[in-house]
C-alpha cells in the first residue's frame, strides 16, 4: 500500500517558517547533495499533495524552472486540498476539495507509489491530527528562528514517533526520519 511521506524543513527549533511568512533561511544550505535526496524522494513518489498555500508558491516559481528536479516537479501528479481555489493551471493537478481522510484512503488504495507532502504545513497538521502520516522526513536546519510559523502551531496531542533513520548532509542539515511509534 502507498504511504504518506511528509517532507518538511524546519528550523531546529521547529519552525517551517520565520516571523515574516519566509523559508529564507533554507535556501543558503541547499546543495547538491540535498538536491539529489530530494530527487531520491521524487522518485518513490508519483503523486504530491499541497495545500493551498504552498501549491500557488510552487505553481509560480516551478514551471519557470528547468532541470532534473524541476522536469520531476513539473510532471507528477498533484492534490491541493482546498475548498476555496477555484481553478489548477499546473499541469498535472487536481484539486480536492471533499473531505481529507476521505481523499486520503482513497489515494492509498490506488496502485502506485508513495504521496509526498512538501511543505503544506497546515495539510501537514491536519493529516498528524488525524494519524494520516506514515513517515515524516524532518530537514533540520542549523538555525534558530525564535518565532514564526511552528510545525506543531495549536498541537495539542501526542504522537509518538520511533526514530526510522537519520542522514546527515555536509551543510548541517540533518534530516530526522521518523515512523508513528
Amino acid at each position: 500500500m502507498r504511504e504518506v511521506i511528509l517532507s518538511m524543513f524546519v528550523s531546529v527549533d521547529g519552525y517551517v517558517e520565520n516571523a515574516t511568512g519566509q523559508q529564507d533561511w533554507n535556501i543558503d544550505v541547499f546543495d547538491d547533495e540535498m538536491e539529489r535526496h530530494v530527487e531520491e524522494q521524487l522518485d518513490a513518489a508519483d503523486t504530491l499533495l499541497l495545500g493551498r498555500r504552498t501549491y500557488e508558491l510552487f505553481a509560480q516559481a516551478w514551471p519557470a524552472e528547468t532541470g532534473r528536479v524541476a522536469d520531476k516537479m513539473n510532471g507528477i501528479a498533484k492534490v491541493v486540498f482546498s475548498r476555496t481555489l477555484q481553478s489548477a493551471a499546473w499541469r498535472n493537478t487536481r484539486i480536492a476539495a471533499g473531505d481529507v481522510a476521505e481523499e486520503i484512503a482513497g489515494l492509498k488504495r490506488l496502485p502506485g507509489r508513495n504521496l509526498l507532502i512538501y511543505g503544506s504545513a497546515a495539510l501537514a497538521r491536519d493529516l498528524m491530527r488525524r494519524g494520516l502520516i506514515d513517515e515524516y522526513l524532518l530537514w533540520v536546519h542549523p538555525v534558530v528562528l525564535g518565532e514564526g510559523r511552528h510545525l506543531f502551531e495549536d498541537f495539542k496531542d501526542r504522537v509518538d514517533l520511533k526514530l526510522a533513520g537519520t542522514r546527515v548532509f555536509d551543510t548541517g542539515v540533518c534530516i530526522l526520519r521518523y515512523r508513528p511509534a
